[in-house]
């Protein structure tokens, strides 16, 4: 029997945290994980930022 381990980020950051130390909060490891994967981040933000402004526009442009 092999002894495999999986890697769940959420579950098990690549820091380890000591026994007296808390936890990291959600928003530490949403930032230590956009910072990891950046350029895919970027791309996602401006897309949605994207697609946002198009739907305003759109209804802007329907209700005139």
């Amino acid at each position: 029997m092999t002894n495999q381990t999986t890697t769940n980020e959420t579950t098990n950051p690549e820091t380890p945290v000591s026994a007296t130390e808390p936890q990291p909060s959600y928003v530490k490891l949403a930032m230590r994980n956009m910072v990891r994967k950046g350029s895919k981040s970027l791309f996602h933000f401006f897309l949605t930022t994207m697609g946002l402004i198009g739907l305003l526009v759109g209804l802007a442009y329907l209700t005139r």
